[in-house]
């Protein structure tokens, strides 16, 4: 029996599969991820069979937050971004279509997979289940996870829910019209598929946790939230040596990250960490990332920053003091995982969502939007959440909770049921 699961986008939102398609081949199922090439190592690492989707997450711009050639925030440049994501979700049409033919018993569809995996699906006849990791169905408990953290009211927030998977209908279009055509279906108008799924009551799994975000008494039956899938790392993994040898050396340290945001600035934001980690008087660990955070490149002389790569969070998090990130969904949770107080540092899209959540839990400080990021808000956020024993408190709570859930194996009854196996 094969299962194909279908992800697109930054890091954050493919490494939570490998931990799904492991646990899948855990029960029994063979399991493919379909996904962009630069991840294939760490689909292959997990022991999943790796099939390529072309679009290159990275070749918008989109995940830095700093606009375009042509100017973010001009006319121009908003054109420039959407003419780049059109041509993204394109190619990801045509790369879906491409692993769907390879064959498959199950699809498993994300949230940015889903608007052009449906046709896939309805052309090849296999049947598939939604595993979102952002709640973006309407709600009137809160806006859309994209469109800020005001709430509109529970009348406002159910429309401008609505809205919002319009303009994601109508962002996919064209793509999905083309798709159609390949793949030898009758045309539909944007919206129609996504209708057809909501009256066919299509099963959505969302792996986050109702710690963060319960399940809203709204939702129609077949939304579901099971919880946390986490990525897979290899039993018996230990932190590298260095690392481990710096933690051990000196109090525990606060780790500063940004995963794949604010590519270039990394050397403005490796300056700012160093500063507001000594004037915070705290030791830290810089995660590289997509912006190139380095202690070096900070002129940092001294034993109390140490630089890292690619260094899985749950090795890394438990043994921290706190952790200031981008508040991507996955990030979030591992700090809640860590049971860490945490500094949210919301960059875009869904990120000021989980900063609030976790900031409502009172797991972490008060969000700082990443446009007002300064050393002294840094080295103040950075004394109160180490200071301030309700931050660790409230993380410690929420983290007995989310560890007592099983999200991968909830996927892995979905999957059994789905295909009787």
């Amino acid at each position: 029996m094969k299962v194909l699961i279908l992800a697109a986008g930054s890091r954050g939102d493919v490494a939570p599969y490998t931990g799904v398609g492991a646990r899948l081949r855990e029960a029994g199922y063979e399991v493919a991820l379909a996904t962009h090439g630069t991840y294939e190592p760490l689909v292959r690492a997990s022991g999943l069979e790796f099939r390529s989707l072309p679009a290159d997450p990275n070749g918008g711009g989109s995940e830095d937050g700093g606009g375009s050639e042509d100017g973010g925030g001009s006319a121009g440049g908003s054109k420039s971004l959407l003419r780049k994501a059109s041509a993204f979700i394109q190619e990801l049409g045509r790369g879906i279509a491409d692993a769907t033919a390879q064959g498959a018993d199950l699809l498993l569809l994300s949230t940015t997979t889903a608007p052009l995996g449906w046709h896939a699906a309805e052309a090849s006849g296999i049947p598939s289940l939604g595993v979102y990791l952002q709640p973006v169905a309407p709600t009137g408990c809160f806006p859309p996870v994209v469109g800020g953290t005001r709430s509109l009211g529970r009348w406002g927030n159910r429309a401008a829910g609505r809205v919002s998977l319009r303009v994601v209908d109508r962002l996919h279009a064209a793509a999905a019209r083309d798709l159609r055509d390949r793949l030898s279906l009758p045309a539909l108008p944007p919206g129609a598929m996504r209708r057809r799924q909501e009256a066919a009551g299509w099963r959505i799994l969302h792996g986050f946790s109702e710690t963060l975000v319960p399940r809203p008494a709204d939702w129609r039956e077949g939304l579901e939230v099971v919880g946390n899938w986490w990525p897979h790392h290899p039993a018996g993994a230990r932190l590298p040596a260095e690392v481990a040898d710096f933690i051990g050396s000196g109090p525990p340290p606060v780790f500063i990250g940004f995963g794949s945001m604010a590519g270039g600035d990394g050397e403005r934001l490796s300056g700012l960490a160093v500063r507001a980690l000594r004037a915070a008087g705290l030791r830290g660990i810089l995660q590289a990332g997509a912006a190139g955070l380095s202690a070096s490149s900070a002129a940092a002389h001294g034993d109390d920053v140490l630089t890292v790569g690619d260094v899985p969070h749950a090795l890394l998090f438990p043994r921290m003091a706190a952790v200031v990130h981008h508040s991507g969904a996955g990030t979030a949770a591992a700090g809640l995982r860590a049971g860490v107080p945490a500094v949210p540092v919301p960059v875009m899209a869904d990120q000021p969502f989980w900063a609030q959540r976790l900031t409502s839990l009172g797991a972490a400080t008060a969000p700082i939007p990443f446009t007002e990021l300064t050393a002294d808000r840094l080295a103040d956020a950075l004394r109160s959440a180490v200071t301030d024993a309700s931050y660790r408190a409230g993380a410690a709570q929420a983290a007995l909770a989310v560890e007592a859930e099983d999200g991968a194996g909830r996927v892995a009854a979905a999957v059994k049921a789905a295909v009787g196996a």
